[in-house]
């Protein structure tokens, strides 16, 4: 284990170092941020020495062109978004080439798509989303391995159980109902392996991750709020859902409670957006800086910087299945507020129907007045 982790740290610094060694054609960059600084830094061959602040954004910030440096020299170029031109919708004529403001300049697509260009083709994001669920059906088609009497058999069949497991039982199971965790653990877990091996593929030395772009946070934080509030109206009905809105409260007061609540609908899927997305693309732009410490102070902070990546790399891999488990758990969470709308409901129902403790006993006593009780 240790040796592959030296080979990775060593391939992933080598991959960063590769900066300094700019490409002869340089692709158009959808984003608005230049690949070079042709104004600073001492030229090389006819090159500019790239600035590694915007070294380290380009290959954290999500674009059309895939990019890999090849060990032997030059680099692989694969247009993500080219086949997928039909995909391109200019309501406006012209909206699709037009230049792109400098106020809007870190958000390109959103002001595209206002001017009428709807472009709806794949990224190295959408990419890296494809190949982690490519990986993850043939884990889970390697992990179906089990012996005559259905006992899960090898390493892998293990790990995939006890992960399962872990998320039926102490995620699912301790923020809802047993009835209700076994309808969404499947959900659940869905959600689980899939942030982790998107975040797990943006450590392979040379990949991206894809959980490192807003886009892609804001997918999945979306889909747990339609399934959050698609749960509450199933167990609470349109009137109870609308009805805990009001939070409770009296009347006059519907008109503060309800936009409060309203608010409150939408911050919970918002902090699931930001808070996979800050850990992932923090942790990235960490490790890219890092080593451009390298060309930023001196060659012989390599020294310093390359251990130090080391462990950053190791405590991203801890982080990436963190950050998979807190975004389960929170999500759990959700749906388990909203399913308690109607179990609420149902519960004081019940409580009402019930008679009094005196009367119960009252009843017991009655009924079983001419009975013999033996031991």
């Amino acid at each position: 284990m240790r040796r592959l982790l030296v080979v990775a740290v060593a391939l992933f610094a080598w991959g960063t170092a590769r900066a300094d060694e700019p490409p002869a054609d340089l692709p158009p960059v959808d984003n608005g941020v230049h690949d070079y600084d042709a104004t600073e830094g001492a030229s090389h061959g006819g090159h500019a020495r790239p600035d590694p602040a915007t070294f380290v954004l380009e290959h954290v910030s999500d674009a059309e062109i895939f990019e890999i440096d090849l060990p032997w020299g030059g680099e692989f170029k694969f247009d993500v978004a080219k086949p997928f031109s039909f995909l391109v919708f200019e309501r406006t004529p012209g909206a699709c080439s037009a230049p792109i403001s400098s106020s809007m300049r870190n958000f390109p697509s959103l002001e595209r798509f206002l001017g009428g260009c709807w472009d709806f083709r794949p990224t190295k994001a959408v990419m890296m989303i494809w190949i982690a669920s490519l990986i993850l059906l043939l884990v889970i088609q390697l992990a179906k391995r089990r012996d005559a009497l259905g006992v899960p058999r090898g390493i892998l069949t293990n790990c995939v159980e006890v992960l399962y497991v872990f998320i039926r039982d102490d995620v699912a199971g301790s923020s809802m109902r047993q009835s209700d965790a076994r309808k969404y653990t499947p959900f659940l877990a869905s959600l689980f392996f899939f942030i982790l091996f998107v975040n797990w593929l943006g450590l392979v030395p040379g990949m991206f991750s894809g959980t490192g772009v807003l886009a892609v946070t804001g997918g999945l934080a979306i889909i747990t709020f339609f399934l959050t509030q698609a749960a509450g109206i199933r167990t609470a009905g349109i009137g109870g859902y609308l009805k805990h809105l009001t939070g409770g409260v009296p009347a006059f007061l519907w008109i503060l409670m309800i936009p409060v609540e309203i608010v409150g609908l939408f911050t919970k899927p918002l902090a699931l957006l930001v808070r996979l997305y800050a850990n992932m693309l923090g942790g990235h732009v960490s490790l890219f800086f890092t080593l451009a410490l390298i060309f930023m102070i001196h060659p012989g902070v390599a020294l310093l910087s390359v251990p130090m990546v080391g462990t950053i790399y190791v405590l991203e891999i801890f982080v990436g299945i963190l950050q998979a488990y807190i975004f389960t758990l929170l999500t759990a969470m959700y749906i388990a507020l909203a399913l308690d709308m109607g179990h609420h409901d149902k519960d004081e129902e019940a409580a009402l129907r019930a008679p009094p403790h005196g009367e119960e006993l009252v009843s017991f006593a009655a009924t079983h007045s001419g009975t013999e009780v033996r031991a």
